[in-house]
């Protein structure tokens, strides 16, 4: 090689830039540590009993496989084994997680506890089925071919997870547990982990995080942390594993009524509010302080006042429409009442087991005396959608999904328009220490995890949520209210109003029809026909047709969140 060649080759090499680690390379963990809870019995133990099989979370982790290509943002994904399993217990799956996230993730690692009269809880399998392999795919791999391997559980007993390895052979049949059938229940597909492509293909191979199909406070069954397989055109079952259920059905990893307190303090999330917004939430007996009415369908000439807990509201029954709120009658009184009041705001708390009592959801909802008009985007402009969108009463929230295991905050959801989603703790925003940051969009309220806005619609056409960060902030840690924790009894009252099951606000009171000819008249007549096709996929909550019923009346209520 020439001098001039010498030359080129340095030159590139100088030029050539340093590869960017990826996300997974570094490891989330909380602003701050875990603070130590009050005693209890179960809560933060670190294990819990589901009835003959003791379970416990394990995050620290040893890598076996990657791809660097494939699935969500085309980054790839990392395969890991648990390490540092507690003596004694054994290994129930492998964990897997895309690339383009920080690893933030748990499995399940379980013990089997004596029991002269059953079979032990855990078995070894009895021999292993080659799922798939890399080996036949030009991939972007690290750590030689991958190979993901299903255990053939003994007869009785059912896999929880798969075996990864970076071998063609069979892993050992000492390698992993299978579990005894009654600690097992169905799991469903949930989030698309990887695939094969860019974008999932259901022609080929795909992974999933996998979630129990029952899902409730009522119910028994919990996730392991694994993952499920589906390979191309192969009966969805073929390699589908099982999540656990916990036989025990009791609340001892629930936490007491002074550990719910310290979570509150904890991960109490702070929100802010847009620049612009002008209406703003309340505490619900501020609300009723301030002259909102009770109207009962037949004497709607004489509306009632409302005692500042609610008790003088209906209790139980449907949504019948036989009574609703409303502002006050007195126009000055009404716009008053209309803004809310920051100050006054107090963030309702609803405490629920989840997945067989192994995490605690804490629900909390902010009420908005109102929720302003609609905005939004057709193209290239902004429009007002005038009195659309508005209507009385409002009620948003967000919940926190705490590991029982440990009291980690492991996710956040964010009630989104046209439905919400769950997001890990190592994506969202905090402030003081584990306090997750959340944003209200613009008169709608909806809480979002980032600022800027979200288009609820298509085609550059849509409802406009606006978020920002403006200078009014609410720490829903400031007097917060515990209104509901069923599985700890009379520890917590209810209040009234929380079992009233009508309407927060009336039935719409302007012509839709006339508000949106008075938009259309206003648009640019090559957009009209896009603006009317936006108009007609308006959903109910949009067009603001009625006010909506009270956090109880929800399903997420007593079921698992929308997403």
């Amino acid at each position: 090689m020439g001098p001039f060649s010498n030359l080129f080759a340095n030159i590139l090499k100088k030029d050539k830039k340093p590869l960017k680690p990826l996300p997974i390379e570094s490891v989330f963990k909380l602003p701050s540590s875990i603070p130590n809870f009050p005693p209890g019995d179960g809560f933060a133990t670190g294990t819990i009993d589901l009835g003959g099989l003791e379970v416990c979370q394990v995050s620290s982790f040893t890598k076996i496989w990657a791809t660097l290509e494939g699935g969500p943002d085309n980054h790839g994904a990392t395969f890991y084994e648990p390490s540092s399993i507690p003596e004694g217990f054994f290994m129930l799956g492998c964990y897997s997680q895309t690339n383009n996230k920080p690893l933030f993730g748990w499995i399940l690692a379980g013990k089997s506890v004596a029991n002269e009269t059953s079979p032990s809880a855990l078995a070894m399998p009895t021999d292993y089925s080659l799922i798939w392999s890399s080996e036949s795919h030009k991939l972007k791999q690290d750590s030689g071919n991958g190979y993901i391997w299903l255990p053939t559980p003994p007869e009785g007993y059912k896999a929880v997870g798969y075996v990864v390895t970076n071998s063609p052979e069979k892993p050992s049949v000492h390698k992993i547990r299978c579990v005894r059938s009654d600690f097992t229940d169905a799991v469903e597909v949930d989030k698309w982990l990887w695939g094969l492509d860019k974008k999932m293909n259901t022609n080929n191979l795909n992974l999933f995080k996998s979630r129990p199909k029952d899902r409730g406070i009522n119910a028994v069954s919990m996730p392991t942390g694994s993952f499920v397989v589906q390979n191309g055109g192969a009966p969805n079952d073929v390699s589908l594993v099982y999540c656990l259920r916990n036989t025990k059905n009791n609340l001892l990893a629930m936490p007491n009524l002074s550990q719910v307190k310290a979570l509150i303090q904890t991960y109490s999330p702070k929100v802010y509010f847009h620049p612009n917004e002008e209406y703003f939430p309340s505490s619900v007996s501020w609300f009723f302080q301030n002259g909102a009415l009770l109207y009962e369908k037949g004497k709607e000439t004489t509306p009632s006042l409302i005692e500042p807990n609610g008790s003088n509201l209906p209790q139980g029954g449907s949504n019948d429409d036989s009574y609703w709120l409303d502002l006050p009658i007195d126009n000055p009184a009404k716009e008053r009442v209309k803004k809310g009041d920051l100050e006054e705001a107090r963030a309702y708390f609803h405490i629920k087991p989840m997945f067989g009592a192994t995490f605690t959801d804490i629900a909390l909802w902010v009420f908005y005396p109102f929720n302003g008009p609609a905005r939004a985007k057709v193209e290239i402009i902004n429009v007002s959608l005038g009195k659309i969108g508005e209507h009385v009463g409002d009620w948003e929230h967000l919940t926190l999904r705490v590991s029982n295991y440990n009291g980690e905050l492991k996710k956040v959801y964010f009630s989104e328009h046209s439905g919400g989603q769950w997001i890990n703790a190592s994506e969202i925003e905090f402030e003081n220490g584990n306090k997750p940051v959340a944003y209200a969009s613009l008169h709608g309220h909806a809480f979002y995890s980032k600022p800027g806005l979200v288009l609820q619609g298509s085609g550059g056409i849509g409802i406009r949520n606006d978020t920002a960060k403006g200078n009014e902030v609410m720490d829903t840690g400031v007097r917060p209210v515990v209104v509901a924790a069923e599985y700890l009894g009379s520890l917590v009252a209810e209040p009234p109003w929380l079992n009233y099951s009508r309407k927060w606000g009336p039935k719409i009171s302007y012509d839709i029809n006339k508000e949106i000819k008075k938009v259309r008249s206003v648009l640019p007549r090559v957009i009209r026909r896009a603006f009317d096709k936006f108009v007609s996929g308006l959903p109910n909550e949009v067009l603001g047709e009625e006010g909506p019923t009270g956090p109880k009346m929800k399903n997420n209520w007593s079921g698992d969140e929308k997403y």
